[in-house]
C-alpha cells in the first residue's frame, strides 16, 4: 500500500499545480488536487465521483452530517452534492494531494448487471448519496495505473476505458457498492431522486414548490421530503438555499458581482434576507467574506 501510494502521489505532484483543481482532458472526468496549506470553508458542487486522498486529509460537511477522511478512505458522492469542505493536513513539505473520476453511470449500469449478484447478506438500502469506504490495494493501484497512461498517449484511447471499468469494480465489490448498485438501477429510489436532484440544480434559481418536485420524482409530498433528507441530510428548501449561497458566493468571487447582483441573480428578492442567509451559511457578512477569501490561494474541490 505504502509504495503504490507513493507512487500515486509522484504521479499526482508531477501534473498539478498548487491550489486548483488540475482536469486531465486526455482522460475526460479525472481530476489532480494538490494544495500546500489548509484550507477552510470551501463551498461548492461535488459531482458524482469517487474521490482518493494520497497525502494529508479533509472534512467534508452535508447538510447536518460531517465526514473526516484521509489516505485509508476513499470518498463517493453518488450525486450532485452542494457541500462545505475543509482541508486539515497540507504543507509545503507534505502537500494535500488527491485524485478525483467523475462516475460513469452508463459504464457502472452495465457492469451491475455483468458481476455475479451480491449475496443477499451484504445488501442493505443505502442511505446518504455521499459515504466513505476502505482503499484496498487493487483499488489504489488501479488509480496508478490510470495515472501512468498519461505518460503513454498512444495507449489512452484504448486501456484508459479498461482501467476506468476495473476501479467502477473495486467500488462495486467494495463497501460502496449497494449505494452505486441503488443509483445504477433505473426503477430504484435513489435513481429518481438522482433525476430529480439534477433538474433542481438546474433550476434552483426557480421558486420550485416541494409538491412539483415530488410530483417529478413520481411520490407523495411526505415520501419525497423523507427520501430527500435521507439521501442529502438536508430538506429540499435546505438544499436550494445552500445552492443559491454557493452560487452567489462564486458569482462574487469569480465575475466580481457585488451583494445584491449576487443574490438576485440566484433567486433572492430581498437583499437583506440574502445578507442574513450568507452570514449564517459562512459566518461573516458577503463583502467580507469575499474580501478574506481573496487574501488566500483559490480553493479547489474533490
Amino acid at each position: 500500500m505504502s509504495k503504490a501510494r507513493a507512487s500515486l502521489a509522484q504521479r499526482i505532484l508531477q501534473r498539478a499545480p498548487n491550489g486548483v483543481l488540475h482536469r486531465q482532458p486526455e482522460i475526460p472526468g479525472l481530476m489532480l488536487i494538490r494544495n500546500d496549506q489548509p484550507y477552510g470553508n470551501m463551498c461548492g458542487m461535488y459531482e458524482p465521483c469517487v474521490a482518493l486522498i494520497v497525502q494529508g486529509s479533509k472534512r467534508v460537511t452535508l447538510g447536518s452530517d460531517t465526514l473526516i477522511y484521509g489516505a485509508e478512505r476513499y470518498l463517493i458522492a453518488s450525486m450532485d452534492l452542494p457541500v462545505t469542505a475543509t482541508i486539515l493536513e497540507a504543507s509545503p513539505q507534505h502537500p494535500y494531494l488527491a485524485v478525483a473520476l467523475r462516475l460513469d453511470w452508463r459504464e457502472i449500469s452495465t457492469l451491475v448487471l455483468d458481476m455475479p449478484k451480491p449475496p443477499p447478506s451484504t445488501l442493505h438500502r443505502p442511505s446518504r448519496a455521499m459515504a466513505t469506504g476502505t482503499v484496498s490495494l487493487p483499488l489504489l493501484d488501479a488509480f496508478d495505473r490510470l495515472l501512468a497512461l498519461l505518460d503513454q498517449p498512444e495507449h489512452l484511447p484504448t486501456l484508459a476505458p479498461l482501467v476506468m471499468r476495473e476501479i467502477y469494480y473495486w467500488l462495486l465489490a467494495g463497501e460502496t457498492g449497494s449505494r452505486l448498485r441503488d443509483i445504477a438501477s433505473v426503477d430504484s429510489q435513489g435513481h429518481q431522486m438522482a433525476r430529480v436532484i439534477a433538474s433542481l440544480n438546474a433550476r434552483f434559481a426557480q421558486t420550485l414548490p416541494v409538491e412539483t418536485l415530488a410530483r417529478e420524482a413520481r411520490m407523495s409530498v411526505s415520501s419525497f421530503h423523507q427520501h430527500f433528507k435521507a439521501f442529502t441530510a438536508m430538506s429540499p428548501l435546505q438544499y436550494q438555499k445552500r445552492l443559491r449561497l454557493s452560487e452567489a458566493r462564486r458569482l462574487m468571487l469569480s465575475e466580481h458581482l457585488d451583494a445584491s447582483s449576487a443574490a438576485f441573480r440566484v433567486g433572492y428578492e430581498s437583499a437583506s434576507q440574502f445578507s442574513r442567509e450568507y452570514r449564517r451559511q459562512f459566518g461573516a457578512p458577503p463583502s467580507k467574506d469575499i474580501e478574506e477569501i481573496r487574501r488566500l490561494p483559490m480553493p479547489m474541490a474533490a
